[in-house]
């Protein structure tokens, strides 16, 4: 069923559309993510699907019935309301039954003749009951605990959280709302790893169908089944998740490009036909030819989303001990961490992760000597250089233009040339560097203080929250960047996928020790998961109580296979597969007839859906397949 089909949509802000001529359809069962560069309408695209904004041209349409509910990034807040009241909102309707139930029972006791009465209250206790209506202050509580929130402030007024934990608390009242179709802007933004991880499992038990925009891979690897591709003159489709859609992109990519140079050859050696014979015997030849390149649509190529050339330079060599804390300690009205001894060597690529408030930063800033520790002792090792990125950015000057900003301190000799170079590293070019810092966009924000780090040429980059605000292929510029620097690197992230691009060790902050594990962020997955010890050592104490018999057992038993997709009925699926081989044949038709072979942009456009298509069946096929097994 379709349950939101828009048309040759156009949003225009100034002299050029932000997009024009989408089109796109969401049907029940799909979970779909949107992605594209920093600017190019995502956010502006998931208004017009709700309603909040009008196209300039195009339609959007779904049945009366359905419904649809936005996620917005910057949610309003009503005074006096606490947290409770707001999540529970989402259940408003079926508290409002149980309220009519329980006035309906009192009726009933009262009156001799209640028939019209109990017939009311057995439909509306049908109902409660269809909906699970009976454990509502438990739905709302677990989905409150699962997003991060103790149940000390869940009667604590809205007003008196901050900004991020207000956006969690309208994606709690979203999420217990269960509209027919959830569009989520950047539902991870303010979320630790343990709630993403929870909004990862619920989405994907979700029933709701889901448009998202996220710039988080490891969670559109988790949760999508379809990408929708946002570019200036379409939407692309994949089926699959974030990984499906990167491979099917490229290898799309590359057949585009065969196709292109095969037709560029073609026109060469048309044209040097055409130069030797337009004037002899085969002059009726040339001029047919003529009219063929006349005809010729040049094959279109997918947008390069170029992914920035970051560098951080050739910085002197430390030596092999670049930094050593031991047995330190810091709090501020309770401990966060203590007896904390931990040693970083040159080369090395630490990643530090921990919930939201367990002192991730506050450690940073301890180490490099930010701030003053309560018990131990740091030091650096000898030749060390270090460069710091706060994810505040408060060490650039709003009024500085990006010129200026990033010029390293003490070095006036430097030419705006050179600085304009190293900006442009950062995928910073143009007008852009001569704008005032404090007038750019986050993302360019954080690609300034990306690119002032190269120039001070350090070899020690210590990096708080370096993706926020980059999208997808600046992380992939940042991430290659930092594999090859020769230097060391230690970081604060909530973002996996970066982990597990860059990482060597994971230090893990948890409520009573820390724990260092040697390899990447899947590692760490797979420790925790099998529970089977790689490399790794507790490195503060810990009091927490071993587990139970059962517990233990537990642990040592086979985790069961988890879903690759998201829960769908088995009929449903092969109905999805029947109507997916049906346009297969057709378009198979349509390949094979001579008068499409003579149109070549209809022949581009029949290309691109059979390979769509293709690609659709085959992910249809696997979750097939998991569904006969698991469902």
């Amino acid at each position: 069923m379709i349950l939101l089909s828009a048309r040759d949509l156009t949003r225009q802000f100034d002299t050029d559309p932000v997009f024009s001529g989408l089109g796109m359809e969401i049907r029940r069962g799909d979970h779909a993510g949107l992605v594209g560069p920093n600017g190019s309408g995502k956010t502006t695209l998931l208004n017009i699907l709700a309603g909040l904004d009008d196209p300039d041209t195009g339609v959007v349409e779904s049945p009366k019935a359905i419904r649809i509910a936005l996620l917005e990034q910057q949610p309003e807040i009503v005074p006096g309301r606490t947290l409770w009241e707001e999540a529970a909102l989402g259940l408003d309707w079926l508290y409002a039954l149980q309220r009519e139930a329980e006035s309906l029972a009192a009726r009933m006791s009262e009156q001799e003749d209640a028939r019209s009465i109990l017939k009311r209250y057995d439909t509306v206790h049908a109902i409660l009951q269809q909906h699970g209506a009976f454990q509502l202050d438990h739905r709302v509580a677990e989905v409150l605990e699962g997003l991060g929130f103790a149940p000390d402030e869940f009667s604590r007024d809205l007003s008196t959280f901050s900004g991020g934990e207000q956006a969690r608390a309208s994606l709690s009242r979203l999420l217990l709302s269960e509209p027919d179709l959830m569009l989520l802007d950047e539902p991870t933004n303010h979320l630790d790893i343990t709630a993403t991880e929870w909004l990862e499992n619920h989405l994907s038990r979700a029933r709701p169908a889901l448009l998202v925009v996220s710039h988080d891979r490891f969670f559109l690897d988790k949760v999508v089944n379809r990408v929708f591709e946002l570019r200036p003159d379409r939407l692309d489709s994949y089926p699959g998740n974030f990984s499906a859609y990167r491979r099917q992109r490229a290898e799309r990519q590359q057949r585009l490009q065969k196709q292109a140079h095969r037709q560029q050859e073609f026109i060469s050696e048309t044209k040097d036909f055409i130069r030797r014979n337009q004037y002899g015997q085969k002059h009726k030849q040339a001029a047919d030819r003529v009219r063929k390149l006349e005809r010729v649509e040049e094959i279109d190529q997918l947008d390069d989303f170029s992914v920035p050339p970051m560098t951080f330079g050739e910085p002197g060599r430390s030596g092999d001990l670049v930094l050593e804390a031991v047995e330190i300690a810091k709090g501020f009205d309770k401990p966060l961490f203590s007896d904390l001894t931990l040693r970083i060597e040159r080369g090395q690529r630490l990643g530090i992760l921990g919930p939201n408030g367990s002192g991730k930063t506050t450690l940073l800033k301890a180490l490099i000597g930010e701030l003053e520790i309560d018990k131990g002792s740091v030091r650096f090792g000898t030749g060390v250089e270090l460069a710091y990125f706060d994810q505040g950015l408060a060490g650039i000057s709003a009024r500085s233009d990006l010129v200026e900003a990033v010029r390293p301190p003490g070095n006036p000799d430097i030419t705006p040339g050179h600085l304009r170079s190293l900006l442009a590293r950062f995928g910073l070019r143009g007008d852009i560097v001569l704008q005032a810092f404090g007038n750019c966009s986050g993302g360019e924000r954080s690609k300034t203080a990306l690119a002032k780090l190269a120039a001070l040429n350090a070899n020690l980059l210590v990096l708080d929250e370096p993706t926020n605000h980059l999208d997808i292929w600046a992380c992939d510029g940042l991430e290659a960047a930092l594999n090859e620097f020769p230097g060391t690197v230690l970081f604060v992230t909530h973002d996996r996928y970066f982990i597990d691009q860059v990482a060597t060790q994971v230090l893990v902050i948890e409520p009573q020790c820390c724990r260092l594990f040697d390899g990447n962020y899947s590692k760490f997955l797979s420790f925790r998961e099998n529970n089977v010890s790689p490399k790794n050592r507790p490195i503060a104490p810990t009091d927490r109580p071993k587990p139970t018999t059962a517990a233990a057992k537990s642990d040592e038993s086979a985790p069961d296979r988890k879903r690759v997709f998201p829960y769908r009925k088995v009929v449903d699926l092969e109905q999805d597969i029947a109507e997916a081989e049906a346009r297969k044949s057709r378009l198979e038709e349509e390949l094979s007839d001579p008068t499409v072979h003579r149109d070549g942009d209809r022949l581009q456009q029949v290309s691109r859906d059979y390979d769509v298509v293709q690609d659709e069946l085959v992910m249809l096929l696997a979750h097939w397949e998991e569904a006969i097994e698991l469902n």
